[in-house]
């Protein structure tokens, strides 16, 4: 019977495990934790982002490093393969804003109970508390672990990548893959914060924008996200934050803004402004502009545009309303670089895709052995993408052991 061995028992070592098993082979899945699906546990806020319901292409251009890649395993199983998946195995499922997929309870812990329940059904065998310390290929795969050694037909390596490393992601698996000669890509974080550097902004901690623009340009190009973000002492985060910091983690950052009023261009808010003055010419122009602004920006932008904030409205200058106008609309914040990797979400970098069949998730250098997951350079934004790659890439890998096991 063929022995096939599994490192880290998250999303894609343990849907690996659970679609490669058969009558004709045995699978050891090794957990370093107390518990299978660590990561998987607190992905979504607790609520577990399974997946995302957008269409093939749609979906793809979610994924923002090594896309080609993963044309194979998503298109053999994809999204609504993974939907069917889940409901079949009486999750049920609930598609939410941004077509993101949440099991209906928003409890991730069912996901994983239908996994540990799954493990138990195919006979796997999960070794949990073994830490790896060793492994090396002769004729056959050895792993030496905490508790026991064993000896493996094939191995797949799922151990993750570098974020959360409370969760057991402490890049092992780049370690474990050098071992083998594998090329592994430098690793940043992916969807972060980002940290700024004004020293004046204290009163925004805390404070929520909905429906601004950011903009960052960098050496690489210009990237803007339209949506919802907050400010903290000295960073930033919220959905659009999040995004931008996987668009322009590897490039230099050259200027970066807010348009507080990204659906008015510059001639609407002066017009605006214009009427406001009219109707109220004695208000001071800190009053005038709590229609257009949170309290919170009003003193600071005013400073900004050189403007003194118990000026009357009918004193203001043309000069003056249109530096106001342009911090509106340019409010810059001074980029000091993204949060470090203990706080992303993900991991950009990893093995090479270029030493792995995409088709299979064997090494092109090592016969018989396989990577899935994290541990891979393939990130995608917010949303459940990441999880599905993951889910894609297991499915592939399984259905590789299967063929070769029949």
């Amino acid at each position: 019977m063929e022995k096939i061995g599994i490192i880290g028992a998250g999303a894609s070592g343990v849907f690996t495990a659970i679609n490669a098993k058969t009558e004709n082979n045995e699978i050891t899945l090794i957990e370093k934790n107390d518990k299978i699906g660590k990561k998987l546990f607190i992905t979504g806020k607790g609520r577990c982002n399974i997946t995302n319901a957008k269409f093939f292409d749609e979906f793809l251009e979610n994924i923002v490093v090594n896309k080609k890649f993963m044309y194979s395993s998503f298109t053999n199983f994809d999204n609504y393969a993974l939907m069917d998946y889940m409901e079949k195995n009486n999750l049920k499922l609930s598609i939410q804003r941004g077509d993101r997929v949440f099991p209906k309870s928003e409890k991730s812990n069912d996901v994983i109970k239908l996994f540990e329940k799954q493990i138990r059904k195919k006979n796997i065998n999960l070794r949990l508390n073994e830490n790896v310390i060793d492994l090396y290929k002769d004729d056959k795969f050895k792993v030496k672990t905490s508790q026991s050694a064993y000896e493996f037909d094939k191995l797949v390596i799922a151990t993750g990548g570098l974020s959360y490393p409370l969760t057991g992601s402490t890049g092992d698996g780049y370690k474990f893959a050098k071992k083998f000669s594998h090329k592994i890509i430098h690793q940043v974080p992916g969807l972060c914060p980002i940290i700024f550097k004004d020293k004046n902004l204290n009163v925004l901690n805390g404070i929520s924008l909905k429906n601004v623009s950011l903009n960052i340009e960098t050496n690489r190009g210009d990237f803007k996200e339209f949506g919802d973000m907050l400010f903290a002492k000295d960073f930033i985060t919220g959905p659009i934050v999040l995004t931008l910091s996987s668009l322009i983690n590897r490039s230099r950052v050259i200027r970066m803004y807010i348009d507080l009023k990204p659906a008015l261009d510059f001639e609407k808010i002066d017009n605006r402004l214009l009427r406001e003055f009219d109707k109220n010419p004695n208000k001071d122009i800190s009053n005038i502009l709590k229609k257009l602004l949170l309290n919170a920006f009003i003193d600071i932008i005013l400073e900004r545009s050189e403007i003194n904030n118990r000026i009357k409205a009918n004193q203001i200058t043309k000069e003056e309303r249109h530096r106001l106008i342009k911090e509106i609309k340019f409010f810059h914040l001074s980029f000091d670089g993204l949060k470090d990797i203990n706080s992303a979400i993900i991991t950009s970098g990893g093995i090479d895709c270029n030493e792995i069949n995409p088709k299979t998730m064997e090494s092109k250098l090592v016969p018989n052995l396989y990577f899935v997951g994290e541990v891979i350079d393939v990130d995608c934004l917010t949303g459940g993408y990441n999880l599905q790659v993951a889910f894609s890439q297991g499915y592939a890998c399984a259905n590789d052991i299967r063929r070769k096991n029949e």
